[in-house]
């Protein structure tokens, strides 16, 4: 199938990073959130984003004002029916992400696709909520988006080849490096990254360090580009929390239980960069 409009639902760190992924690459994109406000934030934030690859001399100064002239913004799902790939990129929680593919699958022409960029969540369980389960897929990005060059595709027990072959040609189309993953609590990257950071936060609950020294440990010890919490500050806490609560409940392990701290931290509201502080302070988010 030929893919030219993309549908990203969820104008947050993740859903501006594919809009602008994609609209660099060519592609008409339709970004839609539930609050105006949001959809200003996100573009804002992609405006920057291609600013700073102005200046670096990595995009032209026409390239950049065609990119953002490609996406448009809308605050209703029904906005999104002409795309031929939708991704969902809302927030990582699950009965939320099963409304939205209910609302998609009513929305989104027959044989259009519908993809997750979800973290953790069963595909599986998300393409139940649609009449398509041979039409969802799940589409990992990473954060930044724009820079990182990984997307995990993972095929849903009815995910069919055609839905497979389209979405990873449009992911390479746009750049990006498919991994082909199978449907498991956490997929591949999250699966062995979160415990590792939520072992770092065990680690500072129990006191056996500062943050700024765990991270250094991991920077100078295992040649880590950024520590474990820092980490954990850019992805946000509730995220992580959410992650390791899918893994705990997924595999009814023990060594996917979230640290204390994690949660107290989330409850607190210290959410990372996007609250302005988590392990570390950042100021105004």
């Amino acid at each position: 199938m030929t893919i030219k409009h993309i549908g990203v639902v969820g104008a947050g760190t993740m859903g501006n990073g594919i809009a602008q992924a994609f609209a660099v690459k060519g592609y008409g994109v339709t970004m839609t959130d539930v609050a105006e406000a949001a959809l200003a934030r996100g573009m804002a934030a992609i405006d920057a984003s291609l600013e700073r690859l102005v200046k670096k001399q990595a995009l032209s100064a026409g390239d950049k004002s065609a990119a953002l002239a490609r996406i448009r913004t809308a605050t209703r799902v029904a906005d999104l029916a002409a795309a031929e790939l939708v991704v969902e990129a809302a927030t990582e929680n699950l009965e939320l992400k099963l409304k939205l593919f209910a609302e998609l699958d009513q929305t989104v022409a027959p044989g259009g696709i519908i993809a997750t960029n979800t973290s953790s969540i069963s595909i599986t369980r998300l393409a139940a909520a649609t009449k398509r389960p041979d039409r969802v897929i799940g589409m990992h990005f990473f954060n930044p988006v724009p820079l990182m060059q990984l997307v995990e595709l993972i095929r849903g027990l009815r995910t069919s080849d055609e839905t497979y072959a389209a979405v990873e040609a449009v992911s390479k189309a746009i750049g990006k490096t498919p991994v082909r993953v199978k449907n498991s609590p956490g997929f591949v990257v999250n699966r062995m990254l979160c415990p590792m950071i939520n072992e770092a936060v065990h680690a500072l609950g129990e006191g056996l360090a500062t943050a700024e020294e765990i991270d250094n440990a991991m920077k100078l010890g295992a040649s880590h580009p950024i520590g474990p919490l820092a980490l954990c500050d850019l992805i946000g806490l509730d995220v992580e929390l959410a992650v390791m609560n899918v893994l705990y409940e997924g595999f009814k392990d023990p060594k996917y239980r979230p640290a204390p701290l994690l949660v107290e931290m989330v409850e607190a509201g210290y959410l990372g960069r996007k609250t302005g502080r988590g392990f570390f302070s950042y100021g105004k988010p």
